[in-house]
């Protein structure tokens, strides 16, 4: 199986350096974000419920369909992990303004708490790892940043 490539405009194949940036790219970005799964406040939550409670932050309020579309998970599943969360305290259930059908999911007050800790927590462990790089290197992360931003909302 060929490498996976940038396409060219044209629909060519990528030059092979194309490729093996891409290959580089995927796995530097799989294993810092292993890493950086390890760097938890609550070990009790799993990675998808963490990611829900990010939606939320990044996104407010929205109904267990709308949370399922963005987490890419199927509406039994969300319908799920909304529960265990809703028994853990972090989110909570309100009627929806326009449909009495739906539910509305909120983040709680303890929610938003354990988000911030746990970005005060992955920030400092990478600020510790970026000690580690010289002043070029630094500085290419930090104009890499936004370039990786968009590719993770492509």
């Amino acid at each position: 199986m060929p490498e996976l490539s940038r396409p060219q405009p044209d629909g060519r194949e990528a030059p092979p350096d194309d490729a093996a940036a891409v290959n580089a790219l995927r796995s530097a970005v799989m294993r810092l974000s292993r890493r950086l799964k390890h760097q938890r406040v609550d070990e009790s939550l799993s990675p998808t419920e963490m990611s829900v409670l990010g939606t939320l932050f990044r996104c407010g309020s929205a109904t267990p369909g709308e949370l399922a579309r963005k987490e890419h998970v199927q509406p039994p599943s969300m319908t799920r992990i909304v529960a265990m969360l809703e028994a853990k305290g972090l989110v909570r259930l309100e009627a929806h303004p326009d449909d009495r059908r739906q539910k509305v999911v909120t983040q709680t007050e303890q929610a938003e708490a354990m988000l911030e800790e746990s970005r005060r927590k992955r920030n400092a462990w990478l600020a510790e790892l970026a000690s580690g790089l010289d002043a070029d290197e630094w500085a290419k992360v930090r104009a890499a940043a936004p370039v990786l931003e968009k590719l993770a909302q492509l």
